[in-house]
């Protein structure tokens, strides 16, 4: 089961600017949450932040279905991953790399190698074991660190804009897989996108953020014209797409 996230009046400065002010929101254990906002909202701030990342003031809790704090063993996929692509580092070699102690050079080790593949399976990127890890496409890539993300057994999955820059199969590919992981596994999941039509199919919790939180709650109640302007400052179009509904599937974990 996912953690609940409890923030109490947090800020982020940054050479006496405010990135975050005194925010407090819960993150239900269990849920889907997306974190929305514009550019320079602080959203991948608070990931961070969650994460551990940056000194912040005020407090963050992570909380088990009794209510007691617990350490959160996290799942992270970053926007990007900064590398040299013409690093000779093959995907298992990625996947490998923090499960071991000695160096691949001198070889893998084989539960490490069986664990690795039985991640990659996982996200259906086992066929790109042997490639290397900068010739991957941006879906392929992601899918990737996804598998990453989940070889610690997560309870808390956080993503960073997963679905940017990658085409429209791509993208349906890689929501499908987190649908069927978020089935499985039910870890809390926090999302910061800016593709609205994924939040609105996936998401069954909504934070608008905007340095300071301009509203939270339950999706269906936060995704309106109104809200949406106030975040935005224009008008914003949401697609729903019924098959891609992570929260009808699942049921809303708030009810």
């Amino acid at each position: 089961m996912g953690l609940a996230i409890h923030i109490n009046n947090l800020s982020v400065r940054v050479d006496g600017r405010f990135i975050i002010e005194n925010i407090s929101t819960v993150i239900p254990s269990g849920s889907v949450t997306a974190l929305i906002g514009p550019n320079g909202a602080g959203k991948t701030t608070l990931l961070k932040v969650i994460l551990g990342q940056i000194k912040f003031d005020g407090e963050v809790s992570f909380l088990d279905e009794n209510g007691k704090n617990m350490l959160p063993r996290f799942g992270y996929v970053p926007q990007t991953l900064d590398f040299d692509r013409g690093l000779p580092m093959t995907v298992l070699d990625f996947m490998i790399l923090p499960l071991q102690n000695k160096p691949l050079w001198l070889g893998r080790k084989l539960k490490y190698k069986k664990t690795a593949l039985e991640y990659l399976q996982m996200v259906e990127a086992a066929h790109l074991a042997n490639r290397q890890i900068g010739k991957l496409s941006g879906g392929e890539l992601q899918r990737v660190l996804l598998a990453s993300a989940m070889s610690d057994n997560p309870n808390l999955l956080l993503l960073d804009e997963p679905v940017s820059g990658i085409d429209i199969a791509g993208e349906r590919l890689f929501c499908d897989l987190l649908d069927s992981l978020y089935g499985r596994h039910k870890f809390t999941m926090v999302i910061v996108s800016h593709d609205l039509s994924v939040v609105s199919n996936h998401a069954d919790r909504v934070i608008c953020l905007n340095k300071s939180i301009i509203c939270h709650g339950k999706a269906n109640d936060i995704l309106t014209p109104a809200n949406l302007q106030a975040v935005f400052g224009h008008h914003t179009e949401i697609v729903r797409n019924p098959h891609l509904d992570m929260a009808d599937r699942h049921g809303n974990a708030n009810n």
